[in-house]
């Protein structure tokens, strides 16, 4: 197809059709109609998506998180490349910190993994996080679906780093893998108990040359304290690894426990009971989302808002009795229900 294909305005079955085909330019280009905020991109959107579902869902969804300096760009590049040497095709979809003022992207995901963004197997799409909690890109679950249509097998989520995110992360893969450092007992200090909770998998980073024995050490003090939490509803035990992204050791161990994970809960039916779960919550989350972007679109409420904000600054206003007027306001519009 020529350059002048993509640059025109196209119609959901040309997208579809392109996404089936696994035409990359074409995949980027959805994954840029499903975050923008234009209504009339949101209905075209929707309708490929719509298309594309019966062709999505045969992947394998890989959450991977860290602390600041835990090595995350050159683990994903070792385990990608690891992936597509086993001719797994893999995209990874890093979300990005964001420039509160540009609402840009301000890390340049393809310049840190550069051996992977030219493998042909692989596909790198780095997001801004934007205003979305905890650093999760909220058109993330509609970027999974389509690269699952474009034929992808393994699809790896990076998130920003330790914190909210992986509430929201864990909500939309099938296995949690959190990298540490070696340093356990001061490193322990500083993670919150439930992002321990929710790894399926810590891998101790950076275990190579001097650091060899520190990891080791680190390993089982991370190993000590998961036996101190409950075991997950699953029933599955989070396992603990070394590794290093440098001489490539604990790639496969690290691949071969997700793979035994994705076995045991697909037997246990967990795998798919997980995923509809997902599925409930992200309608809800829908559900939330359209109405929050209706009620800012409404424009007697964004003439109220301005009003509402300065009496709520001064005092004179209580915040909760302001938003009620405003949401009093908003459902007397036509076409809105006439009640909360």
């Amino acid at each position: 197809m020529g350059t002048s294909f993509y640059k025109k305005r196209l119609n959901s079955a040309q997208y579809v059709s392109g996404i089936l085909k696994g035409d990359r330019i074409l995949l980027s280009k959805a994954i840029t109609l499903i975050e923008s905020k234009l209504p009339s991109d949101n209905a075209l959107a929707e309708n490929v998506l719509e298309q594309l579902l019966p062709h999505t869902g045969k992947s394998l969804r890989i959450g991977i998180t860290g602390v600041p300096g835990v090595g995350k760009s050159s683990f994903i590049e070792s385990f990608g490349k690891f992936l597509t040497s086993l001719r797994k095709k893999t995209a990874v979809l890093t979300i990005d910190p964001s420039s509160q003022r540009s609402k840009g992207s301000i890390l340049g995901d393809k310049t840190r993994m550069e051996e992977l963004a030219n493998d042909p197997m692989a596909f790198i799409r780095p997001s801004a996080a934007g205003d979305t909690l905890g650093g999760v890109n909220s058109k993330s679950r509609e970027t999974i679906l389509l690269c699952e249509a474009a034929g992808f097998e393994v699809i790896i989520v990076e998130t920003v780093g330790v914190g909210q995110s992986e509430t929201a992360v864990r909500g939309i893969v099938d296995f949690f893998l959190l990298l540490m450092l070696a340093g356990a007992g001061d490193e322990l200090q500083g993670i919150k108990k439930g992002i321990m909770e929710m790894a399926d998998a810590i891998a101790v980073t950076k275990a190579d040359g001097d650091n060899i024995r520190k990891s080791e050490l680190a390993k089982r003090e991370y190993q000590n304290a998961l036996h101190m939490f409950p075991p997950n509803e699953n029933g599955w035990y989070p396992k603990v690894v070394t590794c290093s992204s440098l001489n490539k050791t604990g790639i496969q161990e690290i691949w071969d426990i997700i793979l035994q994970y994705e076995e045991i809960m697909k037997s246990k039916g967990y795998f798919q009971s997980n995923r509809q779960q997902q599925n409930i919550s992200w309608m809800k989350e829908a559900i939330s989302y359209y109405l929050q972007t209706a009620f800012y679109n409404t424009d007697e409420v964004k003439k109220m808002i301005a009003l509402k904000t300065k009496e709520v600054g001064n005092g004179t206003t209580p915040a909760i009795m302001a938003a009620k007027e405003m949401l009093s306001l908003f459902f007397q519009q036509p076409g809105n229900p006439d009640e909360v």
